[in-house]
């Protein structure tokens, strides 16, 4: 094959430079939604494309530059491409060995209902009973699912609770970050996506529990000890 007849095919192709950029833009906006780590999405990205311009190179080896393909063409070899990365990541074991270790302690929480906002909103990631939905056994879905528990169990993982465990819950809650918008993205999770009232309730509830401290309280106190410290220079 003649790669500078190839390289000119590609620079001259409008469609196949738009419908490449549609990939990538697809590709990173889908990652970002789910909350796919984004070195994954990119290699993703990349093997389809890769897999798309191998696939059109081959179809039309001999005839690069006398017929490039239409938009119609280029668009179904990189669906195909899709596929194929989607049907080979299923290979990939990682994310579908579900585990929900044993319950070794909880806080005391303040009301029932407060266990139960919380439950609602953020048990999905951050204890020990994860109710793992039938999309976490598929890839790349799985990856990510696998992730935001992992790391939402080392931040806090309200089955294995101990002193000071919980210490920027109220304030995830109250500037939104808990739980995240991807959580509760297309209808998931609705008990999740819970009312302004609700918040308020569980905030009040939350203030009423044992390990429960916010944020400001801690951060004043580090004033004081540093502003302490410098007198004392």
């Amino acid at each position: 094959m003649d790669f500078s007849s190839v390289s000119r095919f590609v620079s001259a192709n409008r469609w196949l430079t738009a419908i490449s950029s549609v990939v990538v833009a697809v590709g990173f906006l889908g990652g970002l939604l789910v909350g796919l780590n984004p070195v994954i999405t990119g290699v993703l990205v990349v093997a389809v494309l890769a897999i798309g311009f191998a696939s059109l190179a081959w179809r039309s080896r001999r005839v690069w530059s006398e017929r490039p393909p239409g938009a119609g063409l280029v668009m179904g070899h990189f669906v195909v491409a899709a596929v194929v990365a989607f049907a080979v990541i299923q290979a990939v074991p990682y994310g579908r060995a579900h585990s929900n270790p044993p319950v070794s302690g909880e806080p005391a929480w303040a009301t029932p209902r407060v266990r139960e906002l919380m439950v609602n909103a953020c048990f999905g990631c951050h204890s020990n009973e994860v109710e793992w939905p039938w999309y976490s056994n598929i890839a790349p879905l799985s990856w990510a699912i696998t992730d935001h528990v992992n790391e939402g169990r080392d931040e806090v993982n309200y089955s294995e609770f101990g002193s000071g465990d919980g210490d920027d819950t109220i304030e995830e809650i109250l500037d939104g970050s808990m739980p995240p918008s991807y959580y509760t993205m297309f209808g998931l999770h609705p008990e999740a996506n819970l009312s302004e009232a609700e918040i308020a309730e569980l905030v009040a509830g939350l203030r009423a529990t044992p390990g429960m401290e916010e944020g400001d309280d801690e951060d004043e106190e580090d004033e004081e000890d540093e502003e302490d410290e410098e007198d004392d220079d």
